[in-house]
């Protein structure tokens, strides 16, 4: 397996080191609750130094994006960060990534850690394919990437940054030292809570780590793992790469429509405009457990009897006090407070469809 810069840390921390798409990587360090609920109220610390991160630069790097991406970065300005998706001729979602715009004609990529080499070799492919005037270098293996995560995250960094945090906005990021090393701090996270990403080379990642648990001890920052990582974004309604989203599965089934501009030219738009125009099959909902028991991914979904589905992502929500989960459903039951029920083994289970997220934070 491989190992992030910060792998003997987890394992001095007694970290439960799992194996998470070739990656040795720390699932907890306490228990999944206790990690979870202090990010929810205060803070926790992550290593995310396993996600990739891709340098597109050049004349013609835009005309590249706008292409290879469904969403229109035209109108972005330098310091602001996109979601958008990366999809096949087939219209399937090869990866949902985030796009930072460095300065005129500079993005950086940052993808998920599991397709990030399909990602490289089907962005270059296209790149040499129609001969775009930009460059293409992938940073990942020389770049660190921590995401400090909950309310109580702005103070924490800001002890260690010159940077004025108050006033960076959502999904926007600046160039500032941290701790007095070169960073980039990025106002965005998989948590739902406020939070911040911060990346920096990978060869001090771990005194940045170090600084920022010094900083938060005060705060009651703590190490997370992957545990939670899972649990609050499954609150939040956000989607695992893999597991609720493939290259067979589009955006418009899916929360991700919104991604996606039908008025520019990308690679999979014809697919995707067929299958809106023949008709959404099925759609990835919430599901609330009403009855006992945990919806697993890969779980049957029924309603009178009849299987309309399956579970994608399922868990026991600390927030929230009850069991919940992501399905793809037959788009005619996928209206919110449809009762269905979710096999757990032998057992029909009692469950509902509910709107998404789960949990909001309070501003």
């Amino acid at each position: 397996m491989k190992k992030t810069p910060l792998y003997e840390k987890h394992v001095v921390l007694n970290a439960k080191i799992i194996d998470f798409g070739g990656w040795a990587m720390p699932v907890q360090y306490t228990n999944v609750i206790d990690e979870h609920r202090t990010t929810r109220s205060t803070a926790g610390l992550f290593d995310i130094c396993h996600m990739g991160e891709i340098e597109v630069k050049g004349p013609q790097a835009l005309d590249l994006l706008q292409l290879v991406l469904t969403r229109n970065l035209a109108d972005q300005n330098i310091g602001q960060v996109k979601l958008s998706a990366l999809l096949n001729e087939e219209g399937g979602i090869i990866d949902d990534l985030t796009v930072y715009k460095m300065a005129k004609d500079f993005y950086m990529l940052v993808t998920n850690a599991t397709p990030k080499d399909r990602d490289w070799q089907w962005i270059k492919s296209i790149q040499q394919d129609k001969h775009f005037d930009c460059i293409l270098e992938d940073i990942s293996d020389r770049t660190g990437k921590l995401d400090l995560q909950g309310p109580r995250s702005e103070e924490i960094l800001q002890q260690l940054t010159g940077a004025n945090l108050r006033t960076l906005r959502f999904y926007h990021f600046c160039e500032s030292p941290v701790a007095g090393l070169l960073a980039i701090i990025s106002r965005s996270g998989y948590t739902g809570e406020d939070g911040f990403e911060i990346y920096a080379a990978s060869n001090v990642i771990c005194e940045i780590w170090d600084k920022l648990m010094i900083a938060g001890a005060q705060s009651g920052l703590k190490p997370a793992g992957l545990g939670a990582r899972d649990t609050l974004r499954l609150e939040a309604g956000m989607m695992l790469n893999g597991q609720d989203l493939n290259e067979s599965i589009s955006p418009l089934e899916v929360p991700y429509g919104w991604i996606v501009d039908a008025h520019k030219e990308f690679v999979g738009k014809t697919a995707l405009m067929a299958r809106k125009n023949s008709g959404i099959g099925s759609k990835l909902v919430g599901i609330e457990m009403t009855g006992r028991g945990i919806a697993r991914h890969g779980y049957k979904v029924f309603h009178g009897g009849k299987e309309i589905g399956i579970v994608t992502s399922g868990t026991f929500s600390p927030t929230l006090n009850k069991a919940i989960g992501l399905a793809f459903i037959d788009i005619a039951f996928s209206a919110p407070d449809t009762e269905i029920a979710v096999a757990i083994r032998d057992t029909m289970t009692a469950a509902k469809i509910v709107k998404l997220p789960f949990y909001k934070r309070s501003k």
